[in-house]
């Protein structure tokens, strides 16, 4: 075959999957809705990066004006805020047993008294860890407030007896923490997830859709069809499929790097080049992934399961939620097996780190290879186009 008549039924393939891309809505819905949608919809929960005014309660049975500062000053945290004060412990805890707060402060009777007597009283608080990040975060308000509240007493006791305040302060802090969070330093929730959620969403997606345009063709019985238009070459024909979705998600990709990295000022340290390459390249892994998923199970519901399960795994694989070297050594290898973990790699060292390419240099390759998985199962994917009979 001449490389102009290759181009001809190249073209004539893309034509016919333009048109079937027009004519069915799901595809509209799964390669712009969907993805936009998850966008604005991720931000927008996530937009003040970290929750507020999470609802706590108070048991104040001392009732003193020390122990009403305490109250106001919990109160004053950005993510606490004081909704209820319950008389016993026992309203406030099944208050947080019916889900109406998170956590609460008790304060038992003569705490005031034993402070004043340098008894050392002891208070409470109690969270919610059923819910890890609203019990976590109140955690930590509430432990720090106990220890501005203890250093305060020290504080007043030692200036009392005559001491200066850079000697008190020596006293409560002899070693001075000199605290450095790097490359997220607002420890910004939004920033962290949503960086990965957006491409891995649409990785997901692009499984799904690879999967079922070509699992369809085979279900409908348009599978010879589509493979005479292109010659009877498997290549030519997955290419001419292929190449308008590319086009579309990774117009989506370029409108979710611009979204975030333009329009939310999401760090970016590299520029919005290397990222633009870093969402092609997954664009495309997650294409001949979804090549090998429908040519390993040529069934529309098996590849459909195949690349479900292997989209939502990939979330937990890539390092997101867990970091990868707390996991088992097992996993960690396996996890080389997902093209989102390569990219959030990509993704740290350049936007996050502002590290040249070069140093992703390894990711890049990997990502290559998934490219590459269609030449594996390329004869056996044919075959199943032409002598696979679909049974419903």
């Amino acid at each position: 075959m001449t490389p102009e008549r290759k181009y001809i039924a190249l073209w004539n393939v893309m034509k016919r999957e333009c048109r079937r891309l027009v004519s069915r809505p799901l595809y509209l819905f799964s390669m712009v809705v969907a993805p936009l949608f998850c966008y604005i919809f991720f931000t927008t929960l996530m937009d003040s990066g970290l929750p507020k005014d999470m609802p706590v309660g108070i048991v104040d049975q001392d009732q003193t004006t020390t122990t009403r500062q305490l109250a106001r000053t919990l109160d004053a945290f950005q993510q606490s805020k004081v909704v209820a004060r319950y008389p016993t412990f026992n309203e406030a805890r099944e208050a947080m047993q019916r889900g109406e707060i998170y956590g609460f402060y008790y304060i038992p009777e003569g705490t005031t008294a034993e402070v004043q007597a340098q008894r050392r009283p002891t208070v409470s608080f109690y969270t919610n860890n059923s819910l890890l990040i609203a019990g976590s975060l109140l955690f930590k308000d509430m432990k720090m407030m106990s220890e501005l509240a203890s250093g305060a007493v020290v504080q007043a006791t030692l200036l009392a007896k005559g001491a200066t305040e850079d000697q008190a302060m020596a006293y409560l802090q002899p070693i001075v923490i000199d605290t450095h969070p790097l490359n997220n330093p607002w420890l910004n929730y939004s920033v962290y997830l949503n960086n990965t959620f957006a491409p891995g969403m649409l990785m997901l997606l692009i499984f799904m859709v690879t999967v079922f345009s070509i699992g369809v063709e085979i279900k409908e019985r348009t599978a010879r069809q589509w493979l005479r238009m292109g010659h009877n070459s498997i290549w030519i024909s997955l290419a001419g499929k292929l190449l308008p979705h590319t086009a579309v998600f990774f117009l989506m990709g370029i409108l979710y790097n611009v979204y975030l990295y333009g329009f939310l000022h999401f760090p970016c340290h590299s520029g919005i080049g290397p990222m633009l390459l870093a969402t092609l390249c997954l664009v495309l892994a997650s294409q001949g992934m979804g090549i090998l998923m429908i040519g390993t199970l040529p069934t529309l519901r098996l590849g459909l399961s195949f690349a479900s399960l292997w989209g939502v795994l990939s979330f937990s694989m890539c390092g997101l939620s867990f970091p990868l070297m707390g996991m088992h050594p097992t996993l960690q290898a396996l996890a080389n097996l997902f093209p989102l973990r390569h990219y959030f790699l990509i993704y740290v060292d350049q936007a996050l780190n502002g590290y040249p390419m070069i140093y992703s240099w390894s990711n890049y390759v990997a990502l290559l290879l998934f490219m590459l998985l269609p030449f594996l199962i390329a004869h056996r994917l044919k075959g199943a186009l032409i002598y696979y009979k679909y049974v419903p």
